[in-house]
């Protein structure tokens, strides 16, 4: 599978507590099915951190990649704003 055409997704660090990994807020908006209206829907990712550069509140990027843990299917392709 060619490296440009994974996943993508863009969050906020919530968690950076564990060694080489951080938990990514990613907020997603979905239609309601039976009432049509936009809602916000957060999830939760597990992504590996190398150099665990990541604060909570930074603005990252992340792209899925190959399992690495039990719960850790993406990591970390660049910090895009960081946490004042």
């Amino acid at each position: 599978m060619e490296r440009n055409l994974r996943k993508t997704r863009v969050g906020k660090v919530i968690s950076d507590k564990m060694d080489k990994t951080i938990v990514v807020a990613v907020e997603d908006h979905v239609k309601h099915p039976l009432y049509k209206k936009i809602v916000k829907r957060t999830y939760k990712l597990k992504a590996h951190d190398e150099a665990n550069e990541c604060n909570i509140g930074d603005k990252v990027k992340v792209m899925e990649t190959r399992p690495l843990s039990k719960d850790k299917r993406w990591r970390l392709v660049e910090v895009m704003e960081k946490a004042k």
